[in-house]
């Protein structure tokens, strides 16, 4: 089994969240949004990421706006 490079995902990770405990774990991230019917600030470009706007419309919504972003 693989194991979690906890500091290698938080160099990468852009959540502007203070304090997330879940910052660098991408499976209880993962797991923790898509429970709220949401997705991680990952799958955002970082200004929409500050919103705090996760939902699954928003994400769409702005995929269909600008395309691919990474």
């Amino acid at each position: 089994m693989r194991e979690c490079s906890i500091e290698e995902n938080k160099a990468k990770c852009n959540c502007t969240y203070e304090p997330c405990d879940k910052k660098g774990i991408c499976c209880e991230c993962i797991k923790y949004h898509w429970h709220l019917g949401e997705l991680p600030a990952c799958f955002f470009p970082d200004d929409v990421e500050k919103t705090y706007d996760r939902s699954i419309k928003r994400f769409i919504k702005t995929y269909q706006e600008r395309g691919r972003w990474w």
